[in-house]
């Protein structure tokens, strides 16, 4: 018995630290890193690891160091988990005196490997000042996915050490399943604000948690080139259920194991069996845990027996086990018995926990009933609803288009807000198409977050917005308080956005210049009625052509789709969050954060060079001096080649001196500066007077059309002036796609 106990409290540790990692004469290491098989090392002898999972060891370094296959990936770490990681390239450019000195590009590729980034573990991070930092990555199949982030500052004044916020260092997440990124680095001013104190700036995928960020990395990331990354492995690219019902020999899990299918990409991984430990790709990898050996793995009170891959527990001689149902506790055996009423115990027990039941159920429905009802009426208040009670009753009569819609109408209206009623997600919510019990069609945003604190100028500018009555602006019909965070019912445009219907495949070209000259008449309009004719102006501040819908006759709609109204701002004359979308944001509003009705006149001169030459705003496909469509349009006109951007049917359609006088005004719109560009209502009249020449060209143009045409339908609009900022409601937009 000693004999025994001294085996298992001395060799059986010994043998399972010994369990084999690989075949036998094959190499297990190669310098500090294990290599387990799967994975094997390259020595002439291809059994020792599965197809795709080669690696090279190589002896030149002290200690040597391990590569995938035979390229220059090198790796740091492998796990049977499913995981590998690798030492990955940083992206870097270096500035000087406004120029830029050096710079590199920093990609790999784990296309036809069994290698995926994994999206869990990693996470894309750019470090510097004045810097636009952008991956591109590609998918099995031929997916594509751009990325990016932006980080801004003129000082080190306002950097937070630990923090990647955008403020010297700014990061994102990557997506699941793709296998190839491309990280890429460019400036806006090429770091001549910056360069003294900011000289290089760095762009990586890294292991999450392995980076925190300081501002001494802003000179030179202290000489480092690369930084860890994870890699997720699988085996082959079929499921678990395909190669078990396959050839037998391809399977890849040994004995007393267990198959899951990988969840970032196609194949599988192995696991030992609970109660086994080891290398579950072996023929006999996995190997028995013997509980009994460690008194930590059991809950024997005092014999303990072990099984393969369990264990059970036995009582001496004179004891027995308390209740069958545990299995390992011992009591002394008593002297005598007497008979229990089972039958009487059994059945009192039961019917008394049948009634206990029922009753919780009963008292868990009321209860959960009641908490609900006092719940909506919380967020009810908290979301401002007896103040909008208290504007509709001050404003009675003027503003009886305002509905303050239930919680329980709109779960109807979304069928519980299922997927398939999904119009668009933003970077600030999601839309979702509902229907009433009148059959009519609505569009409702449910936004991510909400600030508390702005919640009365919220309410204002629900009671405000929802008057504005002009045919190019999508309407607000009202709004729900019931929830964490307000809902906002819009009316329902049906026939997409200005971008699908000149970007999309299927679409490009579909629409006719008079078409598009139309609808931008029609959008600076709306444009114009909201910056002046409006008795509160209101600044869009994300006018991109995503937000612009087109109803059933193509007329255009001006909405705010895809975003939160609701973004914190502070109480001085500037914002202290720049919103906005890449391409179309007003640089002089991105570096002074003043907004003013020119950034909207920016935007949409750049929606305007997008009807003219049918290319997308901003596109890091295209060569590095066309990516920004406004820059490479001016450029293009200041060297006479505006013909040579502008789309064949734009060209084959409009007059020459038209289009000139259009793409005048375009170039107008874009300028840096925003007092050289011209107002809202400028822009409208000119485009209006353009669009009526070319379909009348011998009418000669009536003014007060032209300003009927600005004013749209503009009935009940009685609404007072309340915001804090400046006198302007401000709706704060996101992406609408």
């Amino acid at each position: 018995m000693l004999l025994s106990l001294l085996l298992n409290v001395f060799l059986l540790p010994l043998m399972a630290a010994k369990a084999p990692q690989t075949i036998p004469g094959c190499h297990e290491k190669c310098g500090n890193i294990t290599v387990p098989y799967p994975f094997g090392v390259i020595n002439g002898y291809p059994n020792c690891y599965k197809p795709l999972l080669a690696t090279t060891c190589n002896h030149s370094f002290n200690p040597p160091k391990l590569f995938i296959g035979t390229g220059i990936v090198e790796i740091l770490e492998i796990s049977l988990q499913g995981q590998v990681r690798i030492n990955n390239w940083i992206a870097s450019n270096c500035y000087e005196d406004g120029g830029r000195i050096n710079g590199t590009y920093a990609w790999i590729n784990m296309s036809q490997t069994p290698f995926t980034f994994s999206d869990t573990r990693n996470i894309f991070t750019a470090i510097g000042c004045d810097s636009l930092a952008y991956i591109t990555g590609f998918k099995e199949g031929g997916r594509k996915y751009t990325a990016g982030c932006l980080s801004w500052c003129d000082s080190q004044e306002y950097m937070t050490n630990g923090t990647c916020s955008g403020i010297g260092c700014c990061q994102t997440l990557i997506p699941r399943g793709f296998q190839t990124f491309t990280s890429v680095l460019t400036s806006f001013y090429n770091h001549t604000l910056v360069w003294k104190f900011n000289p290089c700036t760095f762009a990586f995928i890294v292991e999450k948690g392995w980076y925190n960020f300081s501002g001494s990395d802003l000179h030179d990331f202290h000489g480092r080139t690369r930084v860890p990354a994870v890699l997720d492995w699988a085996i082959g690219n079929k499921s678990c259920q395909q190669v078990q019902r396959g050839d037998p020999s391809d399977y890849a899990c040994g004995k007393n194991s267990y198959c899951l299918d990988a969840v970032n990409g196609p194949g599988y991984l192995c696991f030992c069996n609970k109660g086994y430990q080891g290398n579950p790709y072996l023929a006999h990898g996995c190997q028995d845990i013997d509980e009994c050996a460690d008194t930590n793995s059991n809950h024997c009170e005092e014999i303990c027996i072990n099984t393969p891959g369990s264990y059970r527990c036995s009582c001496r001689p004179g004891t027995y086990d308390e209740g069958e149902q545990d299995g390992f506790r011992c009591i002394p055996s008593p002297h005598a018995k007497k008979d229990f009423p089972v039958m009487q115990v059994g059945l009192g027990t039961g019917l008394g926990l049948l009634f206990l039941l029922v009753g919780s159920s009963c008292l868990y429905s009321g209860v959960e009933k009641r908490r609900l009802i006092k719940l909506k009426a919380q967020f009810f208040q908290k979301n401002g609803g007896m103040l909008l009670q208290q504007q509709i009753s001050n404003w009675e009569g003027n503003v009886e288009s305002i509905k303050i819609f239930t919680a329980e109408e709109l779960e109807k209206a979304t069928n519980n807000y299922d997927e398939s009623r999904i119009l668009g997600r933003g970077g600030y919510g999601t839309v979702y198409k509902g229907i009433l019990p009148n059959h009519n069609t609505v569009a409702i945003k449910k936004s991510k977050l909400v600030d508390e604190s702005q919640i009365e100028q919220f309410i204002n500018e629900v009671v405000i917005l929802s008057q504005i009555n002009h045919r190019n602006v999508v309407k607000l019909l009202g709004c729900c308080l019931e929830t964490e965070v307000p809902l906002l019912i819009y009316e329902f445009v049906k026939n997409g956005t200005l971008f699908h219907h000149i970007h999309d495949e299927g679409h490009v070209g579909s629409l006719s210049w008079e078409s598009r000259l139309r609808i931008a008449a029609e959008t600076a309009g709306s444009l114009a009625y909201l910056h002046s004719a409006a008795s509160i102006p209101i600044i869009h501040r994300d006018i991109k052509s995503t937000n612009i819908l087109l109803d059933e006759n193509y007329r255009a709609r001006v909405s705010d789709f895809g975003a939160s109204r609701l973004v914190p701002l502070d109480q001085t004359q500037l914002t202290t969050l720049v919103r906005g979308t890449l391409g179309y944001l007003d640089p002089e509003y991105f570096l002074t954060s003043q907004l003013t009705e020119k950034s909207d006149v920016y935007s949409f001169g750049v929606v305007l060079i997008e009807l003219l030459t049918g290319k997308t705003a901003l596109s890091f496909q295209r060569p590095e001096e066309e990516r920004n469509l406004s820059m490479h349009f001016e450029i293009s006109m200041a060297q006479d080649r505006l013909f040579e951007v502008l789309e064949e049917r734009v060209v084959q359609e409009g007059s020459q001196e038209q289009l000139l006088e259009i793409a005048e005004l375009a170039k107008r719109c874009v300028r840096v500066k925003g007092d050289e560009r011209p107002t809202m209502k400028e822009v409208a009249m000119e485009v209006e007077g353009l669009w009526r020449s070319g379909k009348y060209p011998r009418a000669q143009q009536d003014s007060e059309a032209t300003t009927d045409f600005l004013l749209g339908d503009s009935s009940g609009c009685n609404t007072t002036e309340y915001d804090s900022l400046r006198g302007n409601v401000i709706l704060s937009l996101e992406s609408g796609r």
